[in-house]
C-alpha cells in the first residue's frame, strides 16, 4: 500500500478513527488493533510475505525471553568480570580456588547461552534477508568467475521475488536482539507489543530504522489524543507528500528516460540525469520518511528524523550524518564501533570505515554497482579522516545566507554525491562508467528534448528555499503555528501538490527495492 495511493487515503482516516473512538480506553486492544492494521497494511501487498514478518518476530520475541532468562538465571549482577587484568572477582576466603573455578565456569556458560540465543536471531534474520535478496545474485557471480575460467557452467536460479521492505524490519527487529545481549534493553514479555514494535506500519516499509530504546517502550505508555501533535503530523505528512509527488516523480518522468537510453543521450542529458535523479532519490526517500513520522504522530508516536538536509552539507562526512540517519547510525553502532571505531591504529580504522561503507552499498541491493557506490563514499570519506576533519561540520550555521567558501563546499559536495549516484542508479558498474565518461561528450541539447519541464524547474527553487531556510529544524513547518502567513504557505504547498504532483500510482518509492 503506498502512502500516495488511493487506498490509503481511504485506510489511514478509518484506522485513525477506530483507534481514538473505539480502542483509545484499553491499551492492549490499541495495540492489538494497530497490529492488525499493519498486517492488512503490508498484507495489502502480497499476503503471502506476513509469514515472514510474524516469523522473524517470534524468533526475537523467544530469543529476547531467553536472553531475559539466562540474566536472570545467572544473578545478573553477580558475576564481575574483570578488574583491568581479565581476572574475576571472587569473595577471599578458604576455598578461593574452588570458587574461582565455579565462578569462571558458571560465567563461561552465561554468556555461552547467551551468545547461542544471539547466534539463532543473527542466522535466522540474516539468512532470511540473504535467501530472499542475495540468493540468485551470489548464483549468478559464481557462474560467471567460473565461465570467465572457461567453463560453462549449468547453474539455475531460484524465482525469488523480495519481499519489500525486508531490508528495514530485520534491522529493526535485530536491534532489539543486539542490545538484550548487551544489557541495554530490558526484553519484553508482552507479544502484542514487541510484534506491534516490529510490524508498526507507517515505517514498516522503508523506515526511519527504529531502535527498540525509543519505539517499544511507547507501546507500553497511554496515549492521549494531541491536538498538536496530530497537527504537526499533518504538516510533515504534507510536505512529505510535495517531495514525492512535485519533487521526486516529476524528476523520475525525466531521469528514467535518460538513463534507459544513455548510450544515445547527449552529455548534457546525462549530465541533467544525474542531477536530477540526486533530487528524485532524495525526495522520494526523505518525502517516504517525513509521511512515515507524521502518520506515527498522529497515533500518539514519535519516530527519529531520518534527514537532516543532505545537499547542504559541506563535505562527505557532514553528508552522512544527515542522509538516512537511521541506517547510518545502525551501523555505527552495530558494526563500525564492535569493529573498534576508530579507537584503534589508523590502518585498523581504515579497514573498519570501508567495511561499513561497503556493507551499507551492499546492504541497497544484490548489485555490485551498490557495492562500487558504498566503495566511492568511503574514498571519499577516508582522506577527511586522516586529516582529522570528518567532524568539522557538526552543527549547522545560524546565518541567512551562506558564505562564498560554504557555497563552494556545498556544490562541490554535491557534486560528489551526483557522480556517485551514477554508480547506484545504473545496472552494472559498466553502465556506470559508460554514462560517466559520456558526459563529457557532445554538449549538445536535441531540439527535442524539454529542458525540463518550466514547473518542475520553479518547484526545485521553491523547494530549495523552503529547506534552506528550515535546515535548522526538520519540522520546520510546525515552527508556522504562530506564524500569520502558515495557512497561506500550507495553501500553497497543497496547491503545487493538486496542479504540480504526478497522480500515478505505478511510481513506487525508491527504497521499496530495499
Amino acid at each position: 500500500m503506498l502512502f500516495n495511493s488511493f487506498t490509503f487515503l481511504i485506510f489511514l482516516p478509518i484506522v485513525f478513527l477506530l483507534y481514538w473512538f473505539v480502542f483509545q480506553k484499553n491499551l492492549k486492544l490499541q495495540n492489538a488493533f494497530l497490529l492488525l492494521s499493519s498486517y492488512v497494511f503490508y498484507g495489502w501487498w502480497d499476503w503471502r510475505f506476513l509469514g515472514l514478518i510474524i516469523a522473524s518476530s517470534a524468533v526475537d520475541y523467544y530469543c529476547g525471553i531467553k536472553l531475559g532468562t539466562v540474566i536472570a538465571s545467572n544473578g545478573g549482577e553477580k558475576q564481575s568480570v574483570n578488574n583491568g587484568e581479565g581476572l574475576l572477582q571472587v569473595e577471599k576466603g578458604s576455598n578461593n580456588l574452588i570458587a574461582e573455578d565455579n565462578l569462571r565456569n558458571e560465567v563461561i556458560s552465561w554468556f555461552q547461552g547467551r551468545r547461542l540465543f544471539l547466534t539463532i536471531s543473527l542466522i535466522f534474520n540474516l539468512g532470511m534477508l540473504g535467501f530472499f535478496k542475495y540468493f540468485n545474485f551470489f548464483i549468478d557471480s559464481a557462474a560467471d568467475f567460473i565461465s570467465v575460467l572457461g567453463f560453462q557452467p549449468h547453474i539455475s536460479t531460484l524465482n525469488l521475488i523480495l519481499p519489500v521492505g525486508i531490508s528495514f524490519y530485520t534491522f529493526q527487529t535485530l536491534s532489539y536482539s543486539i542490545d538484550v545481549y548487551r544489557g541495554n534493553l530490558k526484553p519484553t514479555k508482552d507479544p502484542i507489543a514487541f510484534f506491534t514494535f516490529v510490524a508498526f506500519f507507517p515505517q514498516l516499509v522503508a523506515g526511519p530504522i527504529e531502535r527498540a530504546s525509543n519505539l517499544l517502550p511507547q507501546f507500553f505508555k497511554k496515549r492521549e489524543f494531541s491536538y498538536q501533535q496530530a497537527s504537526d503530523g499533518m504538516k510533515l505528512i504534507l510536505w512529505g507528500l510535495f517531495k514525492k509527488m512535485v519533487i521526486a516523480d516529476n524528476c523520475a518522468l525525466i531521469v528514467n528516460p535518460i538513463f534507459e537510453n544513455y548510450q544515445t543521450a547527449s552529455g548534457l542529458e546525462l549530465i541533467m540525469g544525474a542531477i536530477l535523479f540526486a533530487f528524485q532519490i532524495y525526495g522520494d526517500f526523505s518525502g517516504y520518511s517525513d509521511i512515515a513520522i507524521g502518520v506515527a504522530k498522529l497515533f500518539g508516536f514519535d519516530l527519529m528524523t531520518n534527514f537532516r538536509t543532505p545537499y547542504f552539507s559541506r563535505d562527505i562526512a557532514e553528508f552522512w550524518r544527515r542522509w538516512h540517519i537511521s541506517l547510518s547510525t545502525w551501523f555505527r553502532d552495530y558494526l563500525y564501533i564492535p569493529l573498534g571505531g576508530s579507537r584503534v591504529t589508523k590502518a585498523k580504522a581504515i579497514r573498519n570505515i570501508f567495511i561499513v561503507f561497503l556493507v551499507s552499498g551492499f546492504w541497497h541491493g544484490a548489485n555490485w554497482s551498490f557495492f562500487a557506490w558504498g566503495g566511492i563514499h568511503a574514498a571519499l570519506f577516508i582522506p577527511i579522516f586522516l586529516i582529522g576533519k570528518n567532524r568539522a561540520h557538526l552543527h549547522e550555521g545560524e546565518h541567512i545566507f551562506p558564505s562564498f567558501k560554504e557555497v563552494f563546499q556545498m556544490l562541490s559536495t554535491f557534486l560528489l554525491v551526483c557522480i556517485a549516484w551514477v554508480f547506484f542508479r545504473a545496472d552494472t558498474i559498466g553502465d556506470a562508467w559508460i554514462y560517466l565518461s559520456k558526459m563529457f561528450q557532445n554538449p549538445i541539447l536535441p531540439s527535442s528534448f524539454d529542458w525540463f519541464r518550466y514547473h518542475l524547474r520553479i518547484a526545485l527553487v521553491i523547494f530549495i528555499l523552503l529547506e534552506w531556510f528550515g535546515r535548522n529544524d526538520p519540522s520546520w513547518l510546525s515552527r508556522l503555528s504562530f506564524k500569520w502567513y502558515r495557512y497561506p504557505t500550507y495553501f500553497f504547498i497543497g496547491f503545487l501538490i493538486m496542479y504540480w504532483g504526478v497522480f500515478n500510482e505505478n511510481i513506487d518509492f525508491i527504497y521499496f527495492q530495499f
